[in-house]
């Protein structure tokens, strides 16, 4: 007997037709001998519905702890119209929060990191014959307070979850039937994978690839965590997120990423003097600020500029971080362009391969697009461009490495992004 967790976002379980069809997917491994812990999403697009209600009811940035409390409710929702789905194909099933579930973070609101999980209550109703169903994206800090992950939290509760019970697999369920070269929304001839390593799905994860979640990667390279990437709308096989993939052969970039939500903060005029990087850079993380690519001009008559990038929802805060250190700093002035993308390429044989970056930066140039700003790493190289013509982009690029395939690709509805 395996003991299981699988993870279904919220397209899997958008309605109850779809609710019905998880519970009979759930019911068919248990009955073949599995214990099942099920994590599960808002349904379809109930957490913007959410936040739609709170912008009617408040003007500007709601309180944190408030948003949390609302934003909880969704999922509490689906666990229990699931484990009565479960109940009604005859099988025992108990639906818990992620409090309940023993999920402790730390104490940020919005996008809290799990810091413990004391599964004890899970464990013991599994002992009982039970399917767990647990909301995902949520927890509770040590003084009792509820939070939320952020985006992509169910998939992190998941993994978690599965590390903290020693599950023997970690199932995530999506509305694609595993890991593509690039979204296949936009490549209809793209290329599934049938495995791919820890270090290139984290790299895909952090660079725009929604199908998992950056934290969800890192956990289950840190804990081993056998994780699967399959659909929810088919039984086809999905793909192995592992140590260590095979290549295939002649195939040196593994994925081609995007990320719309970019925004480019330029500092100008910055007088050349040691510290001024550290103390901008401060103030950004005071204020919670995630900083991407950095780069810096050369010193000009005592001053340099330097950019940035942030995530669009960062950008104001980044600017009035900046704005109040100005005196201290003493730069000329400060900039933002927001209709930025960063398309990414990923491999991890592209180390040993020549000619991997100067192969996009040909696409890109002869597509008559100027690249911005360039970041590398072993396995990856980042292009920040004007967000214009990216289908093109993405497809000449595939098209470019290789990486067509002669099949169309499996998308069962719309994209999960919890």
């Amino acid at each position: 007997m395996s003991l299981i967790v699988m993870k279904f976002g919220g397209s899997s379980v958008g309605d109850a037709e779809r609710m019905k069809r998880v519970a009979k997917r759930i019911v068919e491994r248990k009955q073949a001998g599995h214990s099942c812990v099920v994590v599960v999403s808002a349904m379809g697009d109930t957490t913007d519905d959410l936040i739609d209600l709170s912008k009617q009811i408040y003007d500007g940035a709601p309180p944190a702890r408030e948003m949390d409390m609302l934003l909880s409710t969704g999922e509490q929702v689906s666990v229990a119209l699931l484990s009565m789905a479960i109940h009604s194909l005859g099988e025992q099933a108990v639906s818990y929060t992620g409090w309940q579930s023993g999920i402790r973070t730390e104490e940020v609101h919005g996008k809290a990191r799990i810091s413990d999980i004391q599964p004890h209550r899970v464990l013991t109703a599994l002992e009982g014959g039970n399917v767990v169903i647990v909301a995902g994206f949520q927890g509770m800090t040590e003084a009792g307070e509820i939070t939320t992950l952020g985006r992509g939290g169910s998939d992190t509760t998941a993994v978690a979850l599965a590390a903290a019970i020693k599950a023997d697999l970690c199932e995530i369920y999506t509305d694609v039937d595993g890991i593509y070269s690039t979204d296949p929304r936009i490549v209809k001839v793209a290329r599934k994978l049938n495995e791919i390593s820890y270090d290139e799905m984290l790299e895909l994860a952090n660079l725009g690839a929604a199908v998992l979640h950056p934290r969800a990667v890192e956990y289950a390279k840190n804990y081993n965590v056998t994780l699967v990437v399959r659909s929810s709308f088919t039984n086809n096989e999905g793909t192995n997120v592992k140590e260590e993939a095979v290549m295939e052969q002649g195939i040196v970039v593994r994925g081609i990423a995007y990320d719309k939500n970019v925004a480019r903060v330029s500092i100008l005029g910055v007088p050349e003097k040691p510290g001024q990087l550290a103390k901008v850079f401060m103030a950004l993380a005071e204020v919670q600020v995630d900083v991407d690519i950095i780069v810096q001009s050369g010193v000009i008559n005592g001053s340099a500029d330097f950019s940035f990038t942030t995530t669009l929802a960062d950008r104001e805060k980044a600017l009035h971080a900046i704005e109040s250190i100005r005196g201290e700093i003493g730069f000329r002035e400060v900039t933002y362009e927001v209709n930025m993308v960063k398309v990414s390429i990923v491999g991890a044989g592209m180390v040993s391969t020549p000619g991997v970056a100067a192969t996009m930066f040909k696409v890109i140039s002869d597509l008559g697009i100027s690249i911005s700003l360039v970041s590398t790493s072993e396995i990856k190289v980042s292009c920040v461009i004007e967000n214009t013509n990216l289908t093109e982009v993405i497809q000449s690029l595939h098209t470019a490495y290789g990486l067509d395939t002669t099949e169309q690709a499996f998308v069962g509805g719309p994209q999960d992004r919890r």
